[in-house]
Order: C-alpha cells, then structure tokens, then sequence
C-alpha cells in the first residue's frame, strides 16, 4: 500500500461539518493565508473562477433580515433571518465562471470553485477551526444576490460558516464506504 502522509490523512478522515459554531473564527491574516493555500486546488488553466465575499460583525444580521425577506412563510423568514448567526464567519461562495473559453469548460470550472472549497475546510480543520457548507434557495433569490453584489454571469453557492466547534458538540463518526461499490475495474489491466 502506497503510503500516504499522516496529517493529510487525518485531516481527511477526521474532518467534519460543524452545524453550530462560537467564537473565535479565524483573523483576517489567517483567512487570507488559508485561501492562499486552497488556490492551489486542481483549477485547468489557473482561472481561479471564484471569489469569497466574507460577513461578519452586524452584517450577518443584514444578511439575515434579507434571507427572511427572500422566505417564502413567515416561519421560514424567522428561521432564515437567525441562520448567519450560527457561525462569527461567513465566506459567500461566488463562481465567477470564464465564459466560452476555449480549453476549459464550464462543468471543469465549477469543479474547480468546488475544489477549492473543499480544500479550505480541509485547510481549517487543520488549523483547529471547524466549518459547514450551507447552500438553499437564498442563493438565487435577487434580494439576497443584490445585498451580496452578486453579478448576473456569477452562481452563489452558499456559504462556508466557520468558527470555533462548541465543547459540548458531539461529532458523530463516519461510517466507512465500501468503495467497491463506487470503483468500476472493468478496463483496469490485469497487472493491478
């Protein structure tokens, strides 16, 4: 078996989404010098077809207030107005695709943002800090794209909350996947 480096490894296996976070987050050095670091996500021509817009402070709860006005009920407007609060950062994702280049498609570039995301929390977890990927309609409601200055040819793709996972929360283990299901041999050569 070929060796692979511990940390990554752990980093890999033991990361997790945190559904509520506290206080500390990550300080805006550290934040940028992380991101440094998930640019270098596999990105086909180096198109970096992405930017973070992040929230913090009093605008999460400007961000919540146009969440609720983007809600379909008046109980789905109360919940979607607390959701900002469930984490002191948030990094709007933002998919800023290179339109009808000529080597990368579309599909390769938003593989890429993924990439990068993903990378990230990796990347926070390493560091001690906890994150979660939150999507849902808001991300294509105009009020919530305008507060964001969201351009027409960009894609919101939520937010990655991120701070500080609460002592009490319990991290609930993974059940391992059997990757035979998901691996098809069929035009391996024989030798493997």
């Amino acid at each position: 078996m070929t060796a692979v480096s511990a940390p990554v490894l752990d980093a890999v296996l033991t990361r997790r989404s945190a559904a509520r976070l506290t206080t500390p987050a990550p300080r805006r050095e550290e934040l940028e010098h992380l991101v440094q670091a998930a640019a270098t996500a596999p990105d086909h021509g180096r198109l970096r077809p992405w930017r973070l817009i992040p929230v913090t402070g009093d605008e999460r709860v400007r961000l919540g207030h146009v969440l609720s006005e983007a809600a379909a009920t008046p109980d789905q407007a109360h919940r979607a107005a607390a959701k900002p609060l469930r984490a002191p950062l948030l990094l709007s994702i933002v998919h800023c695709p290179v339109p009808d280049h000529p080597k990368v498609p579309a599909w390769e570039q938003l593989a890429a943002t993924a990439a990068m995301v993903a990378t990230l929390s990796l990347l926070l977890d390493s560091c001690g800090w906890s994150s979660i990927w939150r999507t849902g309609t808001a991300v294509e409601a105009p009020q919530v794209r305008k507060h964001l200055g969201i351009g027409d040819e960009e894609q919101l793709l939520g937010w990655l909350y991120i701070g500080t996972r609460p002592k009490t929360d319990t991290v609930r283990e993974r059940l391992p996947l059997d990757v035979r299901t998901k691996i098809s041999w069929t035009y391996a050569s024989a030798g493997l």
